[in-house]
């Protein structure tokens, strides 16, 4: 990730990513880290050895905080431990998620409020903590991490993609409510990328051939082809755009 472009402005910003330990989060710990920026995570899983690799790798060290996003308090709590150490967050990216198989018929109120506490509430009240601090600083920049699978109308996972669908509507009005703050707050939804946890669960030969025909561009995505337009989005680079829903999927989708 060492050919990364360079947003200045992120060298030294204070930065919270949720689920920043693994996956495409741990991608974009480091993107962020070799930035400059002075960046907390959380997560359920320990991370303290992806932390000194990331001393090892970048020179800095980033700040993890065990936390489970569904539990509110502790979300707020983690964000206040941020803000303590690194200063008030400008740059919020809630990119923790679940996206646990299920049928609809199977369905009951525990799995579906649980799909939701770590889907779509986490991103709310996280979004809802930080924003004082924004607004005091004169400014910040959210990234609310949707989906292609709604647009696409995917099976398999409806609780899932109810709830990427509702970030994008969440983006758009918490953007036009504190533009005047000039927080500007944007979605990023993400194709397939491959994981270890989708390489593990889901992506069979078939199922990856089968979504790779209706990509533009033939090559699987991999954790760090988002960290890019998340570096964009987060960087005054991208200062007139907000409330806006951003695809990298290697063109399987369309959003205009």
């Amino acid at each position: 990730m060492t050919d990364m472009a360079q947003f200045p402005d992120l060298n030294g910003a204070s930065v919270f990513i949720t689920g920043g330990g693994s996956g495409i989060g741990a991608a974009l710990t480091e993107g962020f880290l070799r930035q400059g920026a002075k960046v907390a995570f959380v997560g359920r899983s320990d991370a303290s050895a992806f932390v000194e690799r990331m001393v090892a790798e970048t020179g800095h060290r980033p700040l993890f905080i065990p936390c489970d996003i569904s539990d509110t308090a502790a979300l707020r709590d983690a964000i206040q431990q941020a803000s303590e150490a690194h200063g008030p967050i400008t740059r919020l990216v809630n990119n923790a998620a679940n996206d646990q198989r299920h049928a609809t018929l199977a369905v009951d109120e525990a799995f579906w409020d649980w799909s939701q506490a770590i889907n779509l509430k986490a991103y709310f009240f996280a979004c809802q903590a930080v924003l004082p601090g924004m607004q005091a600083s004169g400014g910040g920049s959210i990234v609310n991490f949707s989906s292609i699978s709604y647009m696409m109308g995917n099976s398999g996972y409806p609780a899932y993609t109810t709830a990427n669908a509702g970030i994008t509507g969440m983006t758009r009005s918490l953007a036009r409510e504190f533009g005047p703050d000039r927080i500007r707050i944007n979605s990023l939804a993400p194709g397939w990328v491959l994981t270890e946890k989708q390489l593990d669960k889901w992506a069979t030969p078939e199922a990856l051939a089968a979504h790779l025909e209706r990509q533009c561009l033939k090559d699987h995505l991999a954790p760090q082809d988002i960290v890019g337009a998340t570096l964009f989005l987060a960087s005054s680079t991208s200062r007139m755009i907000t409330g806006q829903t951003l695809a990298v999927d290697g063109g399987v989708v369309v959003t205009g």
